[in-house]
């Protein structure tokens, strides 16, 4: 069946949780919320999964009951949001999940290195934070996950728009790279690449040293023989 633009459901999990019915935001409770989020991860799953996953510390008849209430106030409230199976639950197929978009976005840039990636998406990548101030342990899990997911998409890139001639681009990306994890070596070191592709060598011994000065303070250790070689001619430690 065709949905309309209209009547299409929009969730996010990336920068903060927010559930839209075309253009229209609406309100949801935690509990809903959660298991919302959870269906949006991870697709289809068994129920007795997502009680135990969602309330651990809860018998399993509680749980069970929990998952329950909540499936019911989601279905009363955003009908037709929500697929009931006998024993699974998932999110209609009309919903659309930007963590499911990233994927599918990182996945392209990965198996197509020549596709027409957006101009903006390392700055997309550089912010999608899976639900920021959530700590439940699946969560956190999931948040590393995707932090990785984003470290190695922008790398990629990073590595791809150099392979082009584009230091530029190159830049950008292992910056945003950088600024997720700011001691992941591999993103300076593709930093301080950028930059020498760019005729840039002061820009690249800033770099360089800022990191290596990082590095030392927080973990008291120097840059790899490799990252260090890369400005060996024009700075000394």
């Amino acid at each position: 069946m065709t949905v309309t633009l209209a009547q299409e459901w929009h969730l996010s999990l990336l920068g903060a949780w927010r559930l839209r019915r075309g253009s229209t935001a609406v309100t949801v409770a935690s509990r809903e919320q959660r298991l919302l989020a959870c269906l949006g991860l991870f697709g289809c799953r068994h129920r007795s999964f997502l009680a135990g996953l969602l309330w651990p510390k809860s018998s399993e008849s509680q749980a069970a009951g929990n998952l329950r209430t909540t499936v019911w106030c989601i279905s009363h409230t955003f009908p037709h949001l929500v697929s009931t199976g006998a024993d699974t639950l998932e999110l209609d197929e009309s919903v659309h999940v930007d963590s499911k978009a990233l994927q599918r976005q990182v996945a392209t840039i990965q198996t197509q290195p020549q596709a027409q990636i957006p101009g903006t998406y390392v700055e997309v990548l550089g912010r999608a934070d899976l639900l920021p101030g959530w700590y439940d342990d699946w969560v956190i899990f999931e948040q590393e996950r995707f932090r990785q997911l984003r470290l190695g998409a922008l790398e990629l890139l990073a590595r791809q728009h150099l392979a082009a001639g584009d230091p530029a681009r190159a830049v950008d990306a292992a910056l945003s790279a950088a600024g997720i994890e700011p001691l992941r070596e591999s993103a300076h070191l593709l930093l301080v690449q950028a930059h020498l592709g760019a005729g840039n060598r002061a820009a690249a011994v800033r770099a360089y040293t800022m990191f290596a000065d990082r590095l030392y303070e927080e973990l008291g250790v120097p840059p790899s023989d490799q990252l260090s070689g890369l400005v060996s001619g024009f700075v000394r430690r």
